[in-house]
């Protein structure tokens, strides 16, 4: 049987995280793992975790600032065969895992929709993919990305090509680093399905909306595309 390891980043989650996590652990055998890596909390994100008495919990503390960078802290402690990625606010569908190892049978790298849910786990939207008129192909996804990170699940082989990141946290983001790696260097496929509720509110890290100028995204592509291209031709 293939072991999971679950990567959640954390940062002053404590007012969903319990929640999140319960719904990820009754999905999890005895052998999985759930590995979280704090950036530094202040609220209290730590004792909630801690309190959960649970063995297949992982707490690690991230060394440097950031959620790109806990991510990759989070990431380079598996163990497991199947990697999911975490945010540590939303819910789990119960049939996530299954759905996720079927498609895994056939594919390295799987990315989800989702409902999108607010901080009273009302749903503001059936899904994220019509609400962002997402492209689904890679070079359409390069454009404009699309995909979140909370959503991907892959095979911890395509860890030989995204790790490290890209060392510009500027200009590299997990999901979208995760993403081109798995579709352009891998088996990928899209799933109509929607595995999790996708919390937004007030504390969120990330937005729904970019602000950023042109000429930022252009620069942003083009790092990233740098590095695909070198991990690509590497050995």
């Amino acid at each position: 049987m293939k072991k999971i390891s679950v990567c959640m980043a954390t940062y002053n989650g404590g007012k969903y995280i319990k929640q999140q996590i319960d719904s990820i652990l009754i999905q999890l055998s005895e052998n999985d793992e759930l590995i979280i890596s704090d950036d530094n909390s202040t609220d209290n994100t730590i004792d909630v975790i801690k309190g959960i008495s649970d063995c297949r919990i992982k707490l690690f503390f991230n060394q440097e600032k950031g959620y790109t960078s806990n991510f990759e802290n989070a990431l380079n402690q598996i163990t497991g065969d199947i990697v999911f990625l975490s945010d540590q606010d939303d819910i789990w569908d119960s049939n996530k895992v299954e759905i996720c190892l079927e498609e895994l049978k056939t594919y390295d790298f799987i990315v989800s929709d989702c409902k999108v849910i607010n901080n009273k786990n009302e749903i503001i939207s059936d899904s994220y993919f019509e609400l962002r008129n997402i492209k689904k192909n890679r070079l359409g996804n390069l454009i404009k990305f699309s995909f979140l990170g909370c959503c991907l699940a892959f095979r911890s082989d395509i860890l030989k090509k995204a790790l490290p990141f890209p060392s510009d946290r500027k200009l590299c983001t997990h999901d979208n680093w995760l993403f081109l790696v798995g579709a352009f260097l891998f088996r990928y496929k899209v799933l109509n399905n929607k595995l999790i509720h996708y919390r937004r509110h007030n504390e969120n890290v990330s937005t729904l909306i970019s602000k950023t100028s042109v000429w930022f995204k252009i620069k942003y592509r083009m790092y990233l595309s740098f590095f695909l291209i070198k991990r690509y031709i590497a050995n």
